[in-house]
């Protein structure tokens, strides 16, 4: 059976109150307390992860928490260091957990942990950094006032997608960012047809289709001219790639909705879910997408400010001087 952040030895609720519709406030318990044990999971294979690595468990123990690492991670430091674990026990050893990578990292991880309730900070190593937006400089600091109860907490859905085949068989995978149901190598277009809460919405020929949430819409989606979107907008977005038909502009829906998408006609077509879990697709299959049960908890830096860090990250243009100063 699942075990969830309540089943957690000593597990300290931060949010009893919480409103889905809101942002979180920061903790009110004592922050060590609720952050004793943090699991630490860097990007495999980047040639620089060691050093930050091993600078975060050393500064971690001197603060007195306990650090749990996954077993990749383990290889890259002392086992004297921390206690190592396998992936998908994190959620039960830890209070919260810290991504060292990019948001590709984060991503992997933050299906693993939703279930548990386990909050994530993510620390970038990578090159956009939309969910792990702590720079390598500043992770002491950073980190420090995150662990000691000043940060912003925001809770992100995830989509549920079920892969139903013609022979009666299913898979599943969860998606922090979207589904995308795109042609395969050959080249060719593919059929759709769309239908929302069972009512039938269009039929569209295009290279694809992005099912995106808010957190999504800054990722595949955006390259597909879809819209972006406050993470705390209830929404779900449907955006095509490149449609044969110019009429076909993406939408947006409620996350309440459920969304399927019937494959009519199409050669190694697939489904691919966070670019991470990929399912093929046969003429006749169905893929289901719904606001998954579990959400996403992030964890920022006290002044952090979503659409600061939409200009920095999509290089904006800022007004070099105040509005209205002469």
């Amino acid at each position: 059976m699942l075990r969830t952040s309540a089943d957690r030895p000593g597990f300290v609720p931060l949010n009893p109150g919480y409103n889905p519709a809101m942002p979180a406030p920061a903790a009110a318990v004592n922050p060590l307390l609720a952050f004793r044990r943090v699991a630490l999971v860097g990007r495999p294979g980047h040639p620089a992860i060691t050093e930050p690595l091993a600078r975060l468990t050393s500064f971690l123990a001197r603060r007195g928490h306990t650090v749990v690492v996954d077993t990749d991670t383990s290889e890259l430091l002392p086992a004297s260091k921390c206690q190592a674990a396998a992936r998908d026990r994190l959620g039960a050893l830890a209070d919260v957990a810290i991504v060292v990578g990019g948001d590709g990292t984060m991503l992997s991880l933050a299906r693993e942990l939703a279930p548990y309730d386990v909050p994530l900070i993510g620390v970038n190593l990578g090159r956009l950094g939309f969910l792990t937006d702590i720079p390598l400089a500043q992770i002491e600091g950073a980190l420090g006032a995150i662990l000691d109860g000043r940060y912003v907490e925001e809770r992100r859905i995830m989509l549920d997608a079920r892969v139903s085949a013609s022979d009666a068989s299913e898979q599943r995978a969860l998606a922090l960012n979207d589904v995308a149901v795109s042609r395969g190598t050959l080249g060719g277009m593919v059929d759709m047809a769309v239908e929302i809460d069972g009512h039938f919405v269009y039929a569209m020929r295009a290279d694809g289709l992005i099912l995106a949430t808010p957190t999504g819409s800054t990722a595949y989606a955006l390259s597909a001219q879809g819209p972006i979107v406050h993470p705390q907008v209830p929404t779900i977005l449907l955006v095509p790639v490149a449609p044969h038909a110019l009429s076909n502009r993406p939408i947006a829906v409620t996350d309440s909705a459920a969304i399927t998408v019937t494959l009519l006609k199409g050669k190694d077509a697939a489904v691919h879910c966070d670019g991470q879990a990929h399912f093929p697709l046969h003429e006749g299959d169905r893929v289901l997408v719904k606001r998954a049960e579990h959400r996403v908890r992030l964890l920022h830096p006290q002044d952090h400010d979503h659409f600061a860090m939409l200009r920095e990250k999509l290089h904006w243009g800022e007004t070099p001087e105040p509005l209205g100063r002469q």
